[in-house]
């Protein structure tokens, strides 16, 4: 097992400019990881850098609260596709989902999921604010939607992945759709349990160290 084949390394700061970005993707070229993850206005630029090394790109969108418009998330992805993205990476609406209007939810991601199509779409639930039930019930609806991956945070909210949270996210979608565990994974010995734990993906911005 290559850990590094399981990482989207990943820059979504604000503050981060062209030449990070730049960095971000020699690194990932150099380390072999599986994608690079990047904020849309940063999609072509490291799709040129990208170009021709086997890296797939992979785009955030609804990032990082997911309370825009349906037909926002949509316009974003599509220009995200249309500019070389391999991957998409989207954010629920959160206050859809904790107030239970769960066809809302279902609907966005089924749009998203059409528009994505063959490419890979990776839905972000922000476990942090949610319960464990509305935990089961994102990740249902995930299974739903016919996304291709449930994962576990923005890296942005008030706390990244947890092994309690995984294990359950893991309980309640088995093989049905795929695992990316993201925020606080720092070290070696974080990355191997989660992927121990079934994990198919791991977002981190320490991926060189990790490795």
């Amino acid at each position: 097992m290559k850990i590094q084949e399981y990482i989207d390394h990943t820059l979504l700061k604000p503050t981060a400019g062209p030449e990070d970005i730049k960095r971000l993707c020699w690194e990932a070229m150099d380390f072999k990881f599986f994608a690079v993850c990047v904020n849309s206005a940063y999609v072509p630029l490291a799709c040129r850098e990208l170009k021709g090394s086997g890296v797939k790109l992979a785009a955030v969108i609804g990032f990082p609260l997911g309370a825009m418009a349906t037909k926002v998330k949509i316009q974003e992805a599509a220009y995200c596709l249309e500019q070389g993205a391999d991957e998409i990476d989207m954010v629920i609406n959160l206050g859809w989902l904790t107030s239970g209007n769960y066809a809302k939810v279902l609907e966005e991601l089924k749009s998203l999921k059409a528009l994505v199509a063959a490419k890979v779409l990776k839905v972000i639930i922000e476990t942090c604010y949610l319960s464990d039930e509305e935990i089961v019930k994102a990740c249902e609806l995930v299974v739903e939607s016919g996304a291709d991956f449930v994962k576990t945070s923005t890296g942005f909210g008030t706390a990244g992945a947890t092994y309690a949270d995984v294990a359950l996210m893991k309980a309640t979608v088995g093989n049905k759709v795929k695992i990316k565990a993201s925020g606080g994974i720092r070290d070696r010995e974080t990355a191997l349990k989660y992927i121990e734990m079934g994990v198919s993906r791991l977002g981190t911005s320490s991926g060189t160290k990790i490795v």
